[in-house]
């Protein structure tokens, strides 16, 4: 007899935007992957209509509600998900982003992927920060378990909300085999299919304060490197005006390219035709982009922040978070000196293979057995 799991995957997003990426991505390819992790479990996901197609093994119920919206997807998580979950006969239900249903009789696991708004509470709207707070913490109480998404992830929960680390799994999120180092031929035909210039440093990711992007865009003004221009790759989330002002005050509007939210199929070309990749986050829950850009054998910077040496281990170049000149020089070495591009490439394709998506679908699936005492 299968366990029947329900699994709320309201913020999977349909939409080419910054939305599309981060938590979508994790929950996109767990969904892929726990029919082939665990047969004792059976899936139903509650989604929005915009959401992708899912596994064929996965029952789907559309919300007919646009919860794409805060508001009205915080409405149906609270008001309406309890009554779904009783509907479906789920024996539990696995949240995927911070908050369960506070009133619903059925279990639950919550995966929790950054306490950001607590560590960095300036940087994010006042109602959207109130709301995740107090909603996490009451989630983290009432849940059977916590999925954390890193060990410094996990220590966040022990001590900023107090949960018992027994309580708290840790399960890394994983990277689809597709990034890797494509061949030679295939990424100069993506750069002139693009107009990439030959030589650039990327980030990718959503551009929103916690990346941290005007440190990366005035270490990249300290060095100028000649015909290295700098891509900085996703869609504009939330307080981004900084980052557009600091390129006009140091007249790089010739140098650091936004081309927009990227998407996902295109980002290992993107990664392997870039010089260097730059992640320069100043608090992560783990930092996908890290793994998949090391998957791809490009060279890598990241700063000793959070999670982020988690993520890195000892196949990246580390920097303080807020040292431009200390991420200018790093970038130097890396742009000047071809055997450390190329050791740190080799370090990057082993130490990401540890890091694949059904090793996290089985993990998760032995957190559901925890939550139900199998």
């Amino acid at each position: 007899m299968s366990h029947r799991v329900a699994l709320n995957a309201q913020l999977l997003s349909g939409q080419q935007s910054y939305r599309a990426a981060g938590i979508h991505r994790y929950i996109c390819s767990l969904i892929e992957h726990l029919p082939d992790a665990d047969s004792r479990f059976a899936y139903t996901a509650f989604t929005s209509n915009t959401a992708p197609t899912l596994h064929p093994s996965i029952a789907v119920q559309h919300t007919s509600l646009k919860t794409e919206k805060p508001f009205t997807r915080i409405f149906w998580e609270q008001v309406m998900q309890p009554f779904a979950l009783r509907r479906s006969g789920a024996e539990l239900v696995h949240c995927m982003a911070f908050v369960a249903p506070l009133v619903a009789a059925t279990p639950s696991v919550v995966t929790i992927h950054d306490l950001s708004f607590r560590r960095a509470p300036e940087r994010f709207r006042g109602p959207h920060r109130a709301y995740l707070n107090l909603f996490t913490q009451l989630s983290c109480q009432r849940a059977q378990r916590l999925i954390a998404v890193s060990k410094f992830t996990k220590q966040e929960l022990m001590d900023v909300y107090g949960v018992p680390a027994e309580k708290i799994d840790v399960v890394y999120s994983g990277v689809d085999p597709w990034f890797a180092p494509p061949i030679p031929e295939a990424v100069a035909a993506f750069r002139e299919l693009r107009g990439l210039p030959e030589k650039f440093i990327l980030y990718v990711g959503t551009i929103e304060p916690r990346k941290n992007l005007s440190t990366l865009i005035r270490a990249y003004a300290k060095l100028r490197p000649n015909g290295v221009k700098l891509i900085c790759a996703g869609g504009r989330g939330w307080m981004y005006e900084d980052v557009f002002q600091t390129v006009e005050e140091l007249r790089l509007s010739r140098d650091v390219i936004f081309p927009g939210y990227v998407a996902e199929d295109d980002l290992p070309m993107w990664y392997a035709a870039a010089k260097v990749f730059v992640y320069p986050s100043t608090y992560e829950g783990f930092g996908l982009p890290v793994i998949e850009a090391m998957a791809c054998g490009t060279p890598t910077i990241t700063t000793n922040a959070s999670s982020l040496p988690e993520a890195a281990g000892d196949a990246a170049l580390l920097v303080p978070p807020d040292d431009a000149d200390a991420l200018s020089e790093s970038l130097a070495r890396l742009l000047d000196s071809e055997s450390l591009r190329e050791e740190l490439s080799g370090r990057g394709i082993k130490h990401t293979d540890k890091f694949t998506w059904l090793d996290t679908a089985r993990d998760t699936a032995r957190v559901y057995a925890r939550a139900l005492g199998l």
